[in-house]
């Protein structure tokens, strides 16, 4: 660490903005909740809206930090680009002079601050992070310039894995504008004639078939007694359960685990790639495909989950998943949901078996699958990279904001792996 490096407290470096408004004064703009952050990756999930807003909220401008208070949320730290209306269980954070707001925003994502919140919360149910005890912690900053350089590099990194997401964006949605023309909208294959079938018309030579006629498999996920707390261990078979299912392909990551021994007990509910995975209960409509490229072989579902097994030699996985993704796969998945309690589909095995789809020839299903598992193996590859950038701004974060890395040493490393 450089002499020119200055020991400061928080509350010189970082201001707390109390701008608050009340629902009349919302006026459609955007709404940033708990909810809408992801945790660890300092990028927003998605964003809300003040529609239902019934309660005042807090007002945050362009490039100002937002921090969850509440001790389960501390890793939850974002800056956005646009001006909005966020929850009063998040801060609005702003530098003041001489401190970049780059800089501060990676103190505030870092592991140090997070245990100096943690150290300083309060409350039973929810301890909340307090702010003039935060305001007293000190640590050596360095000079504005440098200060930049080191938000820099960090934001090169969170940029490219950014970019990284957009693209698997764009990639996924070419598959599905691909299977929409061929498979909804039959649009290369009208001229050859059309047929009437069970499900309007569809083109001449074309089957109708159910689940059942196409599946290996079709399984829950077990009893709710089976996989609890108590059965976890650091490492061993992932659980999938509704977090993962968000995307067409499982999102891989975080997990909890049980042994390979109690997986073997619940044998009936293990899955493997190639499966494709359904909620029946609570955030129903969810399905995904465990691809060739998953980070594990095998996994085990949670009790609201359930799983189909293709019948390789007659459907492709990826066909019914696309097809399950479509206005008239999710209204066929949905059909048969009960309205009391906690959303659920009503016998979701035996319903499954009895949905209908159009299939087409399998040399068509062929040429699909080709197309798509080359898109697939794209975002395989910006989803590896994107956990690679993480891990190395993950590391030279702390080693960059105590000095122990300085910053044209981290220039020259970044440059090697980006």
């Amino acid at each position: 660490m450089s002499s020119s490096w200055q020991q400061k407290k928080f509350g010189e470096c970082a201001e707390l903005i109390r701008n608050t408004c009340l629902p009349s004064e919302l006026e459609g703009m955007p709404y940033i909740g708990l909810e809408h952050i992801e945790e660890g990756t300092l990028r927003l999930l998605k964003l809300g809206t003040t529609t239902d807003v019934i309660s005042a909220k807090s007002r945050f401008e362009s490039g100002d930090i937002l921090f969850g208070k509440l001790r389960p949320y501390f890793r939850k730290v974002v800056r956005p680009r646009f001006s909005g209306i966020c929850s009063t269980d998040i801060w609005v954070v702003r530098t003041k002079q001489d401190i970049d707001q780059g800089y501060l925003f990676y103190w505030m994502a870092s592991q140090e601050f997070v245990d100096a919140a943690t150290q300083a919360s309060e409350g039973t149910k929810m301890p909340r992070a307090k702010w003039d005890f935060l305001e007293r912690i000190e640590k050596p900053v360095p000079p504005l310039p440098e200060q930049r350089a080191i938000a820099h590099i960090l934001g090169t990194l969170d940029d490219k894995i950014e970019l990284n997401r957009r693209m698997n964006q764009t990639l996924e949605a070419m598959a599905q504008a691909l299977f929409k023309s061929w498979f909804v909208d039959f649009e290369p294959f009208r001229d050859q004639g059309m047929q009437d079938s069970p499900l309007g018309e569809i083109p001449a030579g074309w089957r109708v078939v159910s689940i059942k006629d196409i599946a290996e498999r079709v399984g829950m996920g077990p009893f709710g007694s089976s996989i609890k707390v108590s059965t976890f261990v650091p490492d061993g078979i992932p659980i999938i359960s509704g977090q993962h299912l968000n995307q067409t392909l499982l999102e891989d990551n975080h997990y909890n685990f049980i042994t390979p021994s109690h997986a073997e007990k619940l044998k009936n509910s293990n899955v493997f790639r190639g499966d494709i995975i359904f909620t029946h209960a609570g955030n129903i409509g969810q399905v995904a495909y465990i691809p060739e490229t998953s980070q594990y072989e095998r996994y085990v579902i949670s009790q609201r989950q359930f799983y189909m097994r293709c019948d390789l030699s007659k459907i492709s996985p990826l066909f019914v998943i696309y097809f399950s993704k479509t206005p008239q796969g999710q209204h066929s998945l949905l059909a048969n949901t009960s309205s009391t309690g906690v959303p659920s589909i009503s016998q979701p095995v035996s319903y499954l078996k009895t949905i209908k789809l159009p299939v087409p020839t399998k040399t068509l299903i062929d040429a699909f699958d080709k197309i798509v598992r080359k898109l697939h193996l794209q975002i395989a590859n910006n989803i590896s990279q994107a956990k690679t950038l993480s891990a190395i701004r993950d590391a030279l974060l702390p080693r960059l904001l105590s000095g122990e890395v300085r910053v044209k040493d981290a220039e020259r490393f970044v440059q090697v792996k980006i």
